[in-house]
């Protein structure tokens, strides 16, 4: 019970970080309330402490503002979730209890990146866009990280030249354990329509087009 404890605290201070860390959008940051709230109702039950009961988004009834029926029948479907928990955990040949490495390791990771230069022959200004991505479930995992570029080959902030850098937060081991995660970046033109376009009244200007994607294995 300890090790199954410790695993579930564990899980409980990544899933707080990432709570913290604002970064999340709004359906994830939904998301990850209800398996938090979840998680700690799970270890309540098999500590055999008290049952909370709580609304749809994870939030605590309050016995003043709620009637006794609806007491009833929130506490009656957290128990019954509780239970069917209880029944996948025992049907597990080898239940997760956590790794030595995972106790010795920080629940959360980062990943560091240094853009020292951009080659590429565009001729027009261009955003790119850099990201996580997990090849696997074709998904991006991060937010993105832009650097606008400007078309003489140097960043358009020119006090930005080889200052460009990133952190990537509140990796998990979750996204550590993954078989794959690329570093993707999205290159987007900004200029005319056509790179053949004169410069004439006529051609249009700030347009952004879709120009080329680079990527490289990162963990």
């Amino acid at each position: 019970r300890f090790q199954q404890v410790q695993s579930m605290m564990f899980d409980l201070m990544e899933w707080r970080s990432q709570l913290l860390s604002g970064t999340l959008p709004k359906d994830e940051l939904k998301e990850l309330k209800q398996k938090v709230t979840s998680k700690i109702d799970y270890g309540n039950r098999i500590l055999e402490l008290d049952l909370t009961v709580r609304d749809e988004d994870g939030n605590i009834l309050d016995p003043d503002k709620t009637s006794v029926i609806s007491l009833f029948h929130a506490h009656e479907e957290a128990t019954n979730k509780i239970t069917e928990r209880i029944k996948e955990e025992m049907t597990k040949d080898q239940p997760d209890y956590g790794s030595y490495s995972r106790v010795s390791s920080s629940p959360t990771h980062s990943l560091y990146v240094f853009v020292r230069n951009f080659v590429c022959r565009i001729g027009e200004d261009a955003e790119l866009f850099m990201s996580l991505y997990d090849p696997q479930k074709s998904t991006i995992i991060s937010e993105n990280y832009l650097v606008r570029w400007g078309s003489r080959g140097f960043p358009k902030e020119i006090d930005m030249l080889n200052n460009l850098k990133v952190v990537f937060t509140d990796l998990g081991n979750k996204d550590l354990s993954r078989d794959k995660i690329y570093l993707v970046c999205q290159i987007v033109r900004v200029g005319r329509m056509d790179l053949r376009d004169s410069n004439s009244k006529k051609y249009t200007q700030g347009l952004r087009r879709p120009f080329g994607v680079a990527g490289t294995w990162c963990l």
